[in-house]
């Protein structure tokens, strides 16, 4: 890729047609070469591909293929109209073909000189192909009614009792100035030519949500910040004109039809009666009652790709939907299903001339019964997020294309939810399991200050310099659910805890600039950090419990701050929750306002669209992504531009927006195979009782006891105490991040670096005796911590290593913390003198197993045992294991051997904190040279790679298992063995056993027993 295409992202002014554009390859992805002319409408997306990819590649093409497989391109009929609007375009104003009234529109909107900023050419161009197929097309012979004829065919299968169009406008490119355009256009001339029923003076105006919902009120031409006004989109001598119209906004969910007469369920039992639902009539006078009286109205749906009429999902494409999958789908059509009756009302009750939709991307959603991604065919008009970005009107979005963490088919924090989805909490709050922000997986804890370290350099940018910018830089993090987003938003802003003498306890959060209290504990006078639920704030109705629960804090200090603001604490007690929640989202960033302090938005569901900050230099995703479609909405949150002032080469200075944890791959539909039985079975089961005499049995072993020195602390560390910190641990270090086109950016780690050692000592040692050393409800031992420092301190000297841009730092992330833990205290319980400082708690039912009781079918690969093993097949995992297999037959000290599966030999053991079981490979009984009574008990481990989950293993065994189950005494001698090199098994396994019979000969000779 060329340095030329990393330049000048930025080719064309946003005022004009665009002339140029970046060729992108059949993939999508850019050759770094700049073409002449206009970009043809296309289903792509500007994004790069990422650098390292391994496993699986996917097409565009496959959004784009029918169930039969047939390739259906909806953009062909998209780009034949923009090339005949555009023809007609450049007619001279006698041969348009349009009303006077039209006419006159067209010239002040192409031609006038505005004095603020005046319309786009994306917008204009919008308004000229509904005004081209409108009042040209019927009369433009074959070909408008070729277009005509796709239209309505569109519409009769997806929505046959509407018609609709749609303009396809990137995020930011400006849909309500178009909103505005078309109400003008159809008004003004519904008033000059009364006649002409292809126009109207009626508009209902349906929004997603209430955010858009207020923000719409500039269409309201009474409205002081009325667009036809402080944009100047209709000449001085028609507004009079303009003022006749009639306009109603809503959200769709007032559609949702109420009860005639309310009565609660004491009422109603004492009635005798059943609630009526409202008639179709009643609900209009309720939503829209304006308009009564009106025919023909015009519909304007603002991000309509929420109204469709779902098909029946075919039920291999029902069973695919799981979990929040499911859940989501029929949030969706339910939505959608509410919207678009609510406009079969109106027409069935009003009558409805046009349906204009208005959206960033008008595709069908997953689950609707349509193709997952297809585009709405009834789109007319169509400029992309790319065509916005080579014209400047929006930021650019940079996403991770390398990094450095092996495996994956892309960047870890590209697709971040594939790493940590499984380790968050499930959707509610996780009833009767407290939930720890600190316990956050370690590859969202890296995310978060990978984009914050580069949040940091965006916020000091912004206030350095003699023209400080006076309103801070925004980051957001879009959650999964309520239990998610909490956690988060406490990690990030800090929280308080309720200690045991009653006191609260600041746990400060770790992004300094979004904290919310001062080091002291006392919460700040305006916050950095807000918690929302978009989803809840934008139905109207009551947030619910989990939430109000979270954000109860919060709420009670902005109504503080609104009583400061305005004195009148009455007015201010009123406000409910929701209400005040939303005036705080919708003013971010706005001086003098609630939201003005806003620097992080923690976003419970998808954040609202509609939401105008323009401030937002950071995303974060943490949940699921299944389409292009939930990717382009979250990053079109960050996509509106600062400020739109031209360079003196005519074009707008270039912005970015730096985003993690949104994939945004298209992907091919997940295949259901079919169930199939495995073929060549085979029964794998105990030979008895011609080989009783191998059975081996084996501890059940649930846990250990360790007496530990309550005074004086030594470590005795070995090989394992090692912890090597690397981004396959704690996440990413170095992410690269760049948009299609534009300048990239490094995200690193190294500001960690600044945290002082004696920082990171005193603080480790301090968990350590927290957690392991002190009785619950217990304040830690002073002297024990200052002990510990220095156990840590050479610990950390001695045993770590940082590899890969990690940063010691980060052994405080939760779970590393407990996982040196877990190192540190294994050496200090191998150091302690006397013996019995270990004992293995065995479960209380079930004291001990034996491979008397295996038996199962399988097909996988098996090595066919001798008299030695008690089972008549081993089922190795590799070809290591079956050289062990071999190995074990033919030595003569071993007596009985087994390969552990399906055997239900498990060890207990802890790995950052988390308690886990782990299956060891094999266990022998050999003789040692202290006769068949006395035989050793060996549990062997083959490990080709050892990474630090083997070494926590390791350490279990050698420090917890084996002397825990010895020091009962009542199950035989045990021991453990690790073998890490395929060619030198026999060797080393014969070495180990002969140092053992060395050992029991020498320690006869000197009389000691056996």
């Amino acid at each position: 890729m060329s340095s030329a295409f990393f330049a000048g992202p930025i080719l064309n002014s946003p005022y004009e047609r665009p002339a140029r554009h970046w060729q992108l390859d059949e993939q999508g992805q850019p050759t770094g070469i700049v073409e002449m002319g206009r970009r043809r409408s296309a289903l792509t997306s500007p994004i790069p591909k990422p650098r390292a990819r391994r496993g699986g590649t996917s097409s565009q093409a496959d959004l784009l293929a029918d169930e039969a497989g047939e390739i259906y391109n909806p953009t062909e009929v998209i780009n034949g109209i923009r090339s005949a609007v555009e023809s007609w375009r450049e007619l001279p104003e006698s041969q348009w073909q349009v009303t006077p009234t039209t006419a006159r529109l067209l010239r002040h909107w192409r031609s006038h000189p505005f004095a603020n900023q005046k319309p786009f050419f994306c917008q204009i161009e919008a308004v000229e192909t509904v005004i081209w197929l409108t009042e040209v097309a019927p009369k433009a012979s074959q070909q408008g009614r070729r277009f005509w004829s796709h239209l309505e065919a569109a519409n009769g299968a997806s929505n046959p009792e509407l018609l609709r169009m749609a303009l396809k406008l990137a995020t930011g490119a400006g849909k309500t100035t178009v909103m505005a355009m078309l109400i003008a256009w159809h008004t003004i001339n519904s008033v000059r030519h009364p006649n002409a029923k292809r126009f109207t003076r009626g508009f209902l105006i349906v929004a997603p949500g209430i955010t858009i919902k207020d923000r719409l009120r500039v269409l309201l031409p009474s409205d002081p910040e009325s667009y036809y006004k402080t944009r100047e989109l209709v000449p001085e001598d028609m507004m009079n004109d303009l003022g006749k119209a009639k306009i109603v906004i809503t959200n769709y969910h007032a559609f949702k039809k109420k009860h005639e007469i309310p009565l609660n369920k004491v009422q109603q039992a004492a009635l005798k009666t059943e609630p009526k639902e409202e008639s179709d009539g009643a609900m209009i006078r309720r939503v829209a009652g304006d308009l009564m009286g009106l025919k023909n109205v015009v519909v304007l749906n603002d991000e309509a790709h929420h109204c469709y009429r779902e098909r029946v999902l075919p039920d291999d494409e029902q069973k695919a939907l799981k979990g929040d999958e499911l859940s989501e789908a029929k949030e969706n059509n339910e939505a959608a299903r509410l919207w678009i009756s609510g406009l079969e009302a109106v027409k069935r009750t009003l009558g409805l001339n046009m349906v204009y939709d208005l959206s960033a991307t008008p595709f069908f959603l997953r689950g609707s019964g349509y193709r997952e991604g297809s585009l709405f065919g009834w789109v007319v008009s169509d400029f992309s997020l790319m065509d916005a970005i080579e014209c400047g009107i929006v930021k650019l979005p940079r996403v991770p294309i390398m990094d450095n963490v092996a495996g994956g088919d892309t960047p870890m924090f590209r697709n971040l939810w594939e790493y940590v989805g499984k380790k968050l909490p499930k959707k509610g709050r996780s009833a009767g399991r407290k939930l720890d922000p600190q316990d956050l997986p370690n590859e969202l804890i890296s995310a978060i200050d990978a984009l914050y370290g580069h949040y940091e350099k965006t916020y000091k940018a912004w206030k350095e310099g003699p023209n400080p910018i006076p309103v801070d830089p925004v980051f957001i993090v879009v959650c999964n659910n309520t239990a998610t987003s909490k956690l988060v938003y406490d990690y990030i802003s800090g929280y308080l805890i309720e200690r045991e003498d009653g006191n609260q306890q600041l746990i400060a959060g770790r992004c300094p600039l979004f904290q919310n209290f001062h080091p002291d504990g006392v919460a700040l006078p305006r916050m950095r950090t807000l918690l929302i639920d978009s989803q809840q704030l934008e139905s109207g109705e009551a947030i619910s419990k989990d939430f109000r629960e979270a954000a109860s804090p919060e709420i009670e200090r902005f109504k503080e701050e609104l009583i400061n603001r305005t004195g009148d604490r009455q007015a201010a007690e009123k406000v409910d929750d929701a209400t005040i929640l939303r005036e705080v989202m919708n003013t971010v960033s706005r001086p003098g306002q609630l939201g003005e302090g806003i620097r992080c938005v923690v976003s419970v569901s998808m954040l609202t669209e509609g939401w105008d900050a323009n401030t937002v230099t950071h995303i974060l995703g943490v949940r699921a992504f299944g389409t292009q479609l939930l990717c382009e909405q979250v990053i079109g949150r960050a996509l509106r531009r600062q400020s739109y002032q031209l360079q003196d080469n005519g074009l707008f200075a270039v912005e970015y927006a730096d985003v993690l944890g949104i994939p945004f791959d298209f992907t091919a539909q997940p295949v259901i195979a079919p169930a199939k039985r495995p073929e060549n079975l085979v029964q794998v089961q105990a030979l008895s009782p011609e080989r009783d005499a191998a059975e081996i049995r084996f501890p059940r072993v649930e846990g250990y006891r360790t007496e530990l020195p309550r005074d004086v602390l030594r470590a005795e560390f070995s090989e394992d105490s090692a912890l090597e910190l690397t981004p396959d641990l704690v996440g990413a270090t170095e992410t690269i991040n760049s948009g299609i086109i534009g300048e990239q950016v490094d995200l690193t780690l190294d500001y960690l670096g600044e945290v002082r050692s004696a920082t990171i000592v005193f603080h480790l040692a301090q968990w350590i005796v927290q957690r392991r050393l002190t009785e619950p409800n217990q304040p830690p031992s002073v002297a024990l911590i200052m002990q510990m420092k220095r156990i840590v301190r050479r610990w950390m000297k001695e045993h770590l290593t940082c590899l890969g841009g990690t940063q010691p730092a980060q052994l405080l992330y939760s779970s590393i913390s407990d996982r040196v833990a877990d190192r540190i205290m294994a050496a200090i319980t191998r150091a302690q003198e006397g013996g019995g400082r270990v004992l293995a708690l065995l479960d209380p039912y079930n004291r001990e197993g034996t491979t008397r009781g295996v038996r199962f079918l399988t097909s996988k690969d098996l090595y066919e045992t001798s008299s030695r093993c008690h089972i008549n097949y081993a089922v190795p995992d590799s070809d290591w294991e079956i050289e062990f297999c071999r190995v074990a037959d033919r030595h003569p000290r071993v007596l009985a051997w087994v390969k552990n599966h399906n055997l239900g030999f498990e060890v207990p053991y802890s790995a950052g904190g988390e308690a886990r079981r782990y299956r060891p490979d094999f266990i022998l009984k050999i003789d040692d040279g202290r006769g068949a009574e006395d035989l050793l008990n060996l549990v062997v481990e083959i490990k080709g790679y050892r990474g630090e989950d083997a070494k926590d293993k390791a350490e279990t065994m050698t420090t917890y298992w084996v002397p825990g189950v010895n020091n009962l005494g009542t199950l035989g001698r045990w021991a453990f063995a690790e073998f890490t090199a395929r060619w030198t098994i026999q060797s080393e396994f014969a070495a180990k056993i002969e140092a053992w019979i060395d050992e029991v000969a020498a320690q006869e000779r000197v009389g000691v027993p056996a």
